[in-house]
C-alpha cells in the first residue's frame, strides 16, 4: 500500500502490471519502428487500412487511439508519401475513405515483420495456452471498462473478487488443480 495505507499495492496491482507491459511493448516497438521511418500510430494507422480498407479519419483515430485532428494530420503525411490514398469528394457525407496504396503495402509488410518479432519475444515464455488465458482476460477487461451498464457496485465488486481469491487459494491447498488450469476451465467456452 502507499503511505498509512493509501492507494494500491503496486506489486499486486493487474491495472499496474497491464500499464507496465503496454509501457514495455510500446517502447520495443518503437524501436523497432524508428529505423523505418514509422511511429507506432503510423503502423498502426497502415494495419487498420490493410484490414478494413476505407475507413474513415474519424475511425482510424479511434482504433489507432489518437484525436480525429492528430489522425489527420497523418493521413496527410501519408498521402503525400504516396502509402494512402483518399477521394477528393467524400462519396458519401463528409468521410474520405482511405485505402492503402501498393507502396503502403509494402511499408506495412517491413513494418508487420519487425513487430512480429516484438511480439514473439513478448510472448516467447508462454505456452499456447498461457496466451490463450491471456488474450481472453484481457478482451474481458476491456469489456469490463467500456460496460457502463449493469455494473456491480464497487463494494460487492471487491466482496467478490475477496471470495474468489480465498476459493483460489483453497482449491489450490486442497489439491484441486493450477490457478492456470481453473482460469482455463473457467474462460472455456467463451466466444470472442
Amino acid at each position: 500500500m502507499g503511505q498509512g495505507g493509501i492507494g494500491i499495492e503496486l506489486e499486486t496491482s493487474v491495472g499496474y502490471a497491464l500499464k507496465e507491459a503496454s509501457s514495455a511493448l510500446r517502447t520495443a516497438m518503437e524501436d523497432v519502428l524508428r529505423p523505418l521511418g514509422m511511429t507506432v500510430t503510423h503502423y498502426s494507422c497502415l494495419e487498420l487500412l490493410a484490414q478494413r480498407p476505407g475507413l474513415s479519419n474519424s475511425d482510424l483515430a479511434r482504433g489507432t487511439f489518437v484525436t480525429r485532428q492528430a489522425m489527420n494530420v497523418l493521413l496527410q503525411a501519408l498521402e503525400r508519401d504516396g502509402h494512402v490514398t483518399r477521394p477528393d469528394a467524400a462519396p458519401v457525407g463528409r468521410a474520405l475513405p482511405a485505402r492503402l496504396t501498393p507502396r503502403g503495402r509494402r511499408r506495412l509488410e517491413e513494418a508487420s515483420t519487425a513487430v512480429r518479432a516484438v511480439e514473439d519475444r513478448m510472448l516467447a515464455s508462454l505456452d499456447d495456452a498461457e496466451q490463450t488465458v491471456i488474450l481472453r482476460a484481457l478482451r474481458r477487461m476491456t469489456q469490463s471498462l467500456h460496460d457502463t451498464t449493469g455494473t456491480e457496485a464497487p463494494q460487492q465488486a471487491a466482496t467478490r473478487k475477496r471470495a474468489t481469491r480465498s476459493g483460489l487459494v483453497e482449491g489450490q491447498a486442497s489439491g484441486l488443480g493450477t490457478a492456470s488450469a481453473r482460469a482455463t476451465a473457467s474462460l472455456k467456452g467463451l466466444s470472442w
